[in-house]
């Protein structure tokens, strides 16, 4: 009996249904894959041609993914990553490296950290190249886990169920406050000094208040009713004396709080740190080269990341 070849959609015309079921509209969809509208428009029509179905409603300002169009671009979605995971293990035996990382990091880390760490990878990795996003924790995995980012640099922890994850370093935390505060002279910070004072933190949905959260519990800390959006922002706001906040070393070292009339204060207790660290899909075919590149971190953060110092001397 003879065996007849199906046909099979071709990977630019899945790359078009998954932009198209990300951004909801043909125009930026099309811009997304670097094509036209025209372009993007006919490849989903014949895509909708082969396969004998609609996946998708256009009207004049808008378009709706089928039931079946959501199931087929989930499929497609899955196909391109395992796709793009061939590619990255040819590219790896070809020539590891090289190429480029699609590196994502968080806020209260990529300001502060970046700037030092690229340098150094470009020293130990030449041939590596990173495209940079900043965004929010679970923003940067959801991107991570669709293909769209290859690595990622977070704080910890947090839940990675299905990636690997490798720790680089400590980053603790330190109490500020405004030069007026009743603890600003303090030399050391006990937690049960923190009892009952109200601390502004990020807005919930970032990272940097979860972190925070065992600290407030074991000292019994109360939020303050208001939060801050950014870093900077909750610095102004401490400044101005409307609270005090917890504060990285990371944001402390690199500057953050140079110029602000606000005294910073180490914290005693084990629960004012969080960890920083990278996370990749398991099935990433730059796995090694990942882990490689966390090694070297590892070993270049204890020689060049220096907790806050008070008074001359290392406070952890």
């Amino acid at each position: 009996m003879a065996i007849t070849m199906r046909a099979y959609p071709n990977l630019r015309h899945l790359a078009y249904l998954v932009a198209l079921a990300e951004h909801r509209h043909f125009g930026k969809a099309a811009e997304a894959s670097a094509v036209t509208q025209s372009t993007l428009s006919a490849g989903i029509r014949e895509l909708e041609t082969m396969l004998g179905i609609q996946v998708a409603e256009r009207t004049k300002r808008s378009v709706i993914l089928t039931p079946i169009g959501h199931v087929l671009a989930e499929k497609a979605q899955a196909l391109l990553r395992s796709v793009d995971d061939m590619l990255d293990i040819a590219t790896e035996a070809a020539a590891p490296f090289s190429g480029t990382i699609a590196l994502g990091t968080i806020p209260t880390i990529g300001p502060y950290l970046l700037p030092r760490i690229i340098p150094a990878l470009r020293k130990r990795f030449p041939e590596l190249r990173f495209a940079l996003r900043e965004d929010k924790t679970g923003a940067l995995l959801d991107r991570l886990a669709h293909g769209r980012l290859d690595l990622v640099l977070i704080a910890f922890p947090y839940e990675t169920e299905g990636l690997e994850t490798m720790m680089l370093f400590d980053d603790a935390y330190r109490f500020a406050c405004a030069a007026s505060h009743p603890l600003a002279r303090a030399p050391r910070i006990g937690l049960d000094q923190l009892i009952g004072e109200p601390l502004m933190l990020l807005e919930r949905d970032h990272c940097l208040h979860s972190h925070a959260l065992p600290l407030l519990e074991a000292a019994a800390v109360a939020e303050a009713a208001f939060s801050a959006t950014s870093l900077p922002t909750l610095i102004a706001m401490v400044a101005e004396g409307m609270g005090a906040t917890l504060l990285p070393d990371l944001a402390i070292t690199g500057g953050m709080a140079g110029g602000s009339d606000i005294a910073i204060r180490p914290i005693s207790g084990e629960a004012n740190r969080r960890s920083v660290g990278l996370a990749w899909r398991r099935q990433s075919g730059r796995a090694q080269t990942f882990m490689d590149i966390g090694d070297f971190l590892h070993s270049w953060a204890k020689a060049e990341i220096q907790p806050w110092r008070s008074n001359g001397e290392v406070r952890s």
